[in-house]
Order: C-alpha cells, then structure tokens, then sequence
C-alpha cells in the first residue's frame, strides 16, 4: 500500500487507488469527499502521471486553489502544472489557445453582468422596444437558458416552444435581441461567462483536431461536485473523457440542490448508462456530525425516490436529538432563536462563531436579526447583506428618512431618480454644486430651484418640484398617521414597488418580498406596546400610535454598527440554506419550517419536490452536535397575519431522533430581566437626557453681524463662515433670489444665494 493511501479510511483508499477508467464515487455529507480526490490527484502524481495530462475541474477557486496547494505539499512543485480550476477558469485558458477558429482573438473580452445588461439596454433601445417588457435581466436570463442549452441564436429563433414561450410572456422579440446581442460580441471581440462553455462546446463538436489535441492532453479527467453540473457542462466532460476514458466524478446526489441555476442532476444519475465499465465507490463514514443527526439526515432523505443508495454512518459520539421550536409568530421565533443561542453559548462555553441560522429565503432574517441585536449577540451575514443593508431595504427607508428629514443629503440623492423620474446625473451635479457653494442641503436647492437660476429646462424644474410636493406629502404625515399606514403610504406612493413589479424576474421578486418583510417589521412595531420607551423623554411624539420616526430611530440606532470586514470574527452566521452548502458549524438553527416555505410553494412537482427536501438535508448535515428547527404558528405574509402549519418534511424525521415541542409560556420582548439583556456587563444605569448642543467650526472670526442681503454690492471685501474672506464681482437678482459672485483666495470663484450664504462686510 501507498504511504501516501495510507492516511485514508479503507473506501477513500479503494477510491483514491482506482485511476484506471471511468469511477464514480458518491461521497455522502462530511464524509471527506475533497481528501479523496485531493490524494487521488496526488497519488496519480506519485504513480508517475505527468501533471499536465492531469484536468480536475471544480466550481469553485476556492475549492481548486486549496485543492493543488494540499496537492503540492503531499507530492512537491511539480504538482504546479496540473490543470485544476473551475470549468469557466480552465476553458477561458483554451479559448485563448483555439478561439481564433471561431473568430475571434487570444485577447478577448470576457463580459460581466453590467457588461452584458448594458449592451441588451442599447439594443432594445436601437430597436424600438418597449424597455419595460425587455428588461435587461429578464433577457439575459433567456439567452443564458439558451446557451446553457447549447442554443445559438439561429436554433433560438426556430424553435416553434421557445417562441411561441415568448409570445406567451409579450416578449416576441428576444430572438432578435439574442441574435444582436451575439453579433455584437463578436465585433467586440468578447465573450460573456456562458459563451465559455457555448464556445467550448462549438470547438470540440466542429474541429476535430482541437477535440483530439485536448483528449491526448487530458488524459485523466476529475470533475468535483458532479451533481451540479449542466448540460453543457457535460457534454464538454464527456468529449474530453472519450478517447482514454479515465474520468472520476464525485459528487452527492443527495446534495444536489442548483436545479434553479441550470444543475442537472441527470448526470450523476445516468453515469452508469454513459459508461457501463464504471466502478463505484461510497463514502458513507460521517466524520463531521453525531449519530443521532446522521441518522435524521437518512430519515430525511430516504423519502426521495430518485437517489442513488446509500446509508451514512458515524462513529462519533451519539449526541442530542434535534430539536423543533412552535413559535407563536415570526418575532417570538426570532426571540427563542437567540435565547437558545445565548444559552447554549454559555451552557456549553462555545463561541458565537459556532453558531449559524439558516433560512429558506433571506427576507427570512429579518426578525433573527432583530432579535439577536436585542440581546447584544453579535452576527454577520454570510455571502450576502444585512437584511436593513439589502439595496431595496434601503431604498424604502431612504424615503423614509426623507419624510423625517427632508435634509438628509445622502437619503435624498438615494432615491431622488428612483424610480426613475427623470432627473439625470447631469442635473443632480449642478444641484449639488450649488448646495456645496452656498453651503445649503441639496432638499434647500431643490425647494428654491427658481432662484438659484441652474439653467434647467421648465420640465426638469416640473420634475423636481413634483419631487419636493411628493416628500412634502410624506412628511406632513410623520406626526398625524401611525407607523405602518405611512410606511405602506410610502412604499406604493413612491412608487417603488411597481417598478419591481414590472422588472418580473426572480430578483425583484425577493425584492418584493424584502419590502413586504420590511413593512411586516413596521407592522409588528405598531403593534408591540411593550417596546414603547417608559421614558417619555424618550418618546419622539405624545400620540397614542407609534409614529415613523420612531421607527426610524430603532432602525438606525440597530444598523449603525461598523460592517463586519473580518469573516473570521466572532459572530453568529446568518445565511441562506443554498449559501450554507460546503460550510460546518456545532450548532445550526433552521428557521421558517413551515409549509409553503419550505417546501416553497413554488414546488409544484415530485422532482422540485425532491429538491427541497435535498435541500432540507443539507441544511441538517452541515450541524456537527446540534440542530434546531422552528417554525411559527401565525406570520406576517403581505401585511396579513396567516396561520401556518409545521413542514412535511419535520414530520418525515424518524420520531426517535426529534423532541417535539412542550407547551411552554415565553416572556414576551421587553419583560425578561434586565440582567439577562447585560451578561458580563455593569448594570446599566440610566441616563440623564443630554441637552441639545451645536458645534459650529468658523471661519476667522469677526465682529459683525451678517450683512442684509440688499446692502451687499459689487466691490465689496466680505466673510464667509465657510471659505473666509472674498470680494463680491457681481451681482444678480432682486430681492430673495438675489446672488452674489464672489471669489474667496485659495477657494476661487462661488456662486451664492444671499438669503442662506450669510456674508459680512468687512470693507464697502
């Protein structure tokens, strides 16, 4: 035996061992799937293999560069030379070598995302089409069906389902768009990221010399997480695969869960009908989770009918059942989650880095978020951002803000053209200008854009001032409407959400459901007397309902925290289900299992079915002592409050691995004791309120007061609180409107409206 294999249980050795002609090995959560094929790889190296005729392809770089570095300290330098990347990686690098058969140079353009949406933006537009119907994203998700489908456009656009598809949806003319689109590419000499395997696919199917160079090249194949690959990804595999058919995939069925991305996972499926000769290998020792998870993880997924067998195990201790938490609603559940963290923090003497909370969709945090800033916990959100930090979340309180304060410069500049309404960047440089020159917010240019004579045409000054009455309308609202009517007032009145609407595609629809959390949160503010301030002091009105700045003044006081740039910190992480995939933590919560959540409602098939409960699995097996579920009994949905019922797939758990829940009272937010809230802190002694103080840095002082605004005049030496001394060249206007050009030493010249720029004379 290998020394090398020696460090391997007995099937990853079998596994690792087997280079000869086409092996699957199917490699069940934590069972150590990267050690295999890393020592597969170095063992082939070790056996004499050249690196260079050696291609493992993963998905991600961060998979491939830990990969080869392991790889290099197992068997030396040499191991430099492997062909180890992603799919798109790798195959960038031979369209360099080869693209020139299809047209284009070793220097291509690769495009990204804005890339791409920018050039279907013009081309609708050159088209004459309908900008809202042919939204960018909505059209290169077409196009990217289409290539991932190895569907150029001329197959696009005579296929009879696809365009009769695009009738269906009011969209004729995405053919034609895709036809342009791929034409402009060519002239631009670019590539987007699925013409890396459209292309590849082009170049292996029309010229066999470059399939032959690259099989002779490439005689043993690895591909990582096999389940996930699509069409095209496949295809590409099996050319290169063909002449010497040493291909090993390894992979999880029962981890497959990128249907919605393009992952088929027919492939791992049908290995054995592509190559009957294939030898197969299970991975089934868990290493990473107790016994007792190990076996709720096979309960789970036993219920699948389309699998390929096998039956994890563990050798670790046996551990605790997993646990299901019956919430009353969403905030009771966001509460008992970071109880139970708290708890189990300090019960166990672990550490919030060992915790995670995962969620079937991201609106989902919103009220774990909360919950886990009321008690002081500290968290991040992984692969993703704070819900409050989410650009839609933002948006909605950007308008917010503004019915609060007309002032705050950063919220108006925000939302000032969104959705759009025609004031452009142009314009908003000038306004800014002028506010930096007479030392104004940009809201006090925007209510006297008359005066400040900008040169804009009568329809942008229309535009503008139907802005100010709008924001006007909002906050003439703040201290008459509670918080909740006015949040829905502003959410439909800006306009907001029918743009997104109107984008349909599956982005703006999360987005949706972000701004419909965001007022489900607004909602159960109104509602929670318990978190009025006993201070009245405190109170920013004397009304009976809960105003908007008060919310406001929750919100801001929860997200004014610094963004977390250490990942490593220690912090409890929040992430989606998908995100959470390759990631382990002790103690894992799963929040919202509930029906029509998860499973999502959009699971309407036995295959989407099957998904989610892949999905389910992998949620469960990323724990390693612990695994909580919860679910709610009632939960906002839209501004209504809906029963919801426990998910099928917690009744599927094998009833010996789960404690069900005890009917139990839990203090509501607010009334636990205040020592719980400061574990490890001084008590907290109340403060009294600070009286309002303003500091202002002034220019070099002076004794006069500001001049009236009538009795400045050309010639003059004047002070400016900003930009100091300065003499007046010229002036403009009559009364309020009245400006002076003045040139400061060492500023230069500005333009100021006298009624705000407060100048005093300091020689006629």
């Amino acid at each position: 035996m290998s020394e090398l294999l020696a460090q391997l249980n007995e099937p990853q050795r079998e596994a690792a061992e087997c280079t000869e002609g086409p092996v699957m090995i199917i490699a069940g959560a934590g069972s150590g799937k990267t050690r295999t094929l890393t020592y597969r790889i170095a063992h082939l190296v070790e056996q004499g293999v050249d690196p260079f005729h050696i291609l493992a392809l993963t998905f991600t770089n961060k998979a491939a560069g830990e990969m080869k570095e392991r790889i290099i300290k197992l068997v030396g330098p040499e191991a430099r030379n492997l062909w180890m990347g992603t799919f798109h990686s790798v195959f960038a690098r031979l369209l360099r070598s080869d693209g020139n058969k299809l047209g284009y140079t070793n220097s291509f353009t690769i495009y990204d995302t804005d890339d791409s949406k920018a050039a279907i933006k013009q081309i609708v537009k050159q088209l004459n089409l309908d900008p809202k119907a042919y939204k960018p994203s909505y059209v290169m998700g077409r196009i990217s069906m289409a290539k991932s489908n190895l569907l150029g456009p001329k197959e696009y656009m005579e296929n009879p389902e696809i365009y009769q598809t695009d009738i269906d949806a009011k969209r004729p003319a995405i053919g034609t768009i895709y036809q342009m689109y791929d034409q402009r590419l060519h002239n631009s000499n670019a590539m987007d990221f699925d013409d890396l395997l459209f292309n590849m696919n082009i170049l292996l199917r029309d010229f066999p010399d470059v399939l032959l160079k690259y099989q002779q090249r490439f005689q043993y194949i690895m591909v990582d997480e096999y389940q996930d690959t699509n069409f095209a990804q496949y295809l590409i595999v099996k050319k290169l695969a063909a002449r010497h058919q040493n291909i090993c995939v390894v992979g999880d069925d029962a981890q497959s869960i990128y249907a919605f991305r393009g992952a088929n996972i027919q492939n791992i499926f049908n290995f054995k009908r592509d190559y009957p000769q294939m030898q197969l290998f299970k991975l089934e020792q868990n290493y990473r989770s107790t016994k007792t998870i190990v076996a709720a993880a096979n309960s789970i997924i036993g219920h699948n009918r389309d699998q390929i067998e096998k039956e994890l195990w563990s050798d670790n201790a046996d551990g605790r059942c997993l646990r299901l938490l019956r919430c009353d609603d969403e905030k009771d559940e966001g509460m008992r989650v970071a109880d139970s963290i708290q708890d189990t923090r300090l019960g166990e003497e672990a550490e919030y880095r060992d915790f995670a909370v995962l969620y079937r969709q991201n609106s989902l945090s919103r009220s774990v978020e909360d919950a886990l800033r009321k008690m002081n916990i500290p968290y991040r959100v992984y692969q993703g951002i704070s819900f409050y930090g989410r650009r839609e979340v933002k948006d909605v309180l950007a308008y917010m803000r503004l019915a609060v304060n007309p002032h705050d410069d950063e919220s108006l500049v925000r939302i000032i053209n969104y959705p759009a309404r025609g004031i452009g960047q142009t314009t908003m440089d000038k306004i800014r200008v002028a506010a930096a020159d007479n030392d104004v917010s940009i809201w006090t240019v925007l209510e006297n854009i008359a005066d400040f004579g900008l040169g804009l045409t009568s329809g942008t000054v229309q535009k503008i001032t139907d802005f100010v009455y709008l924001v006007k309308r909002f906050g003439a609202q703040v201290p008459t409407t509670d918080a909740f009517t006015l949040a829905k007032q502003i959410v439909y009145g800006s306009g907001i959400l029918k743009a997104l609407r109107e984008e349909d595609d599956a982005e703006s629809a999360e987005r949706i459901e972000n701004i419909e959390e965001l007022l489900n949160g607004v909602q159960e503010f109104c509602e929670d007397s318990s978190e009025l301030p006993n201070d009245n002091e405190l109170r920013t009105s004397n009304s009976e309902f809960r105003t908007l700045d008060e919310f406001l003044q929750q919100v801001l006081l929860y997200t004014s925290e610094d963004k977390d740039k250490d990942k490593d910190a220690n912090k409890v992480s929040l992430m989606t289900i998908h995100a959470a995939k390759g990631l382990e933590f002790p103690y894992v919560y799963v929040v919202g299992m509930e029906e029509q959540l998860f499973p999502s409602f959009l699971a309407a098939t036995r295959a989407e079915l099957e998904e989610e409960r892949r999905l389910f699995y992998v949620a469960v097996t990323r724990a390693e002592k612990q695994v909580t579920l919860s679910y709610a009994q009632t939960r906002f949905n839209n501004g209504q409050r809906l029963g919801g019922e426990v998910s099928r797939f917690v009744e599927e758990i094998d009833p010996k691995y789960i404690e069900m829940p005890r009917r139990q009272s839990y203090p509501q937010a607010g009334t636990l004791p205040s020592a719980f809230f400061n574990v490890g802190k001084q008590p907290v002694v109340p403060k009294k309120k600070l009286e309002q103080k303003t500091h202002v840095i002034h220019g070099p002082a002076v004794a006069n007061s500001p001049a009236e605004i009538n009795a400045i005049m050309p010639g003059m030496k004047v002070q400016h609180e900003k930009f100091g001394v300065g003499q007046v060249l010229n002036i403009e206007g009559v009364a309020d409107s009245r400006k002076a050009t003045v040139f400061f030493e060492g500023v230069g010249q500005k333009q100021l409206m006298l009624k705000f720029a407060k100048l005093t004379i300091i020689e006629p």
